[in-house]
């Protein structure tokens, strides 16, 4: 069986790992948010410094590439995407290519919410149990300022046509909605 890596992709504090958990209870995929491989590595190195990013970036590609190579039937895959930052647009490719190159379906699903949501959403039980790095509130909520001002942090006409794309405006949809959504539209498969 091709394995499946599904992406969701949008700002931070929108809902991907929640709606990632979602998805995940009720396929059996694996959820493996981005933070899973910021926090450990924020313990030795600062965000944003290369041995952060070479640390990050392998651990994501090896973990990316043995699930692809695994019996398992995919993977639920969190990232924050700069469009229009040529870095992320290629690190997408690569951590897709191990699943491509094996036959596997490769989806995206974009959440995206109002920053009044997102500001909510930055302070939840749930995102501060998994996201050490979020719990200094102040600190949090300046980056999510400051990434939305810097960055274009959902596409406009970058999935235009494709099949392989579902966007969704979770502002005022829960995580269980936008899972079954995301669920009917691509098609996964589900627990009997």
């Amino acid at each position: 069986m091709a394995p499946l890596l599904l992406f969701i992709i949008g700002p931070p504090a929108v809902g991907k790992m929640t709606v990632g958990n979602a998805i995940a209870e009720r396929t059996g995929l694996k959820v493996f948010h981005n933070h899973l491989t910021i926090e450990p590595v924020l313990r030795f190195f600062d965000f944003g410094t290369p041995p952060f990013h070479r640390l990050v970036e392998g651990f994501r590609t090896g973990v990316l590439e043995e699930v692809a190579a695994s019996d398992l039937p995919g993977l639920v895959f969190t990232y924050v995407w700069a469009f229009g930052h040529a870095g992320d647009a290629r690190a997408v490719a690569s951590y897709a290519k191990p699943f491509a190159d094996r036959g596997g379906r490769v989806l995206f699903l974009e959440l995206e919410a109002t920053q009044e949501a997102r500001l909510s959403r930055n302070t939840g039980a749930d995102r501060l149990a998994e996201k050490a790095s979020k719990r200094d509130l102040d600190n949090s909520r300046r980056l999510l300022l400051e990434t939305d001002a810097a960055y274009k942090l959902n596409s406009t006409t970058e999935f235009d046509g494709r099949d392989d794309y579902l966007r969704v405006d979770n502002t005022l949809v829960s995580p269980d909605e936008v899972a079954e959504l995301a669920i009917r539209y691509f098609r996964l498969a589900t627990r009997n």
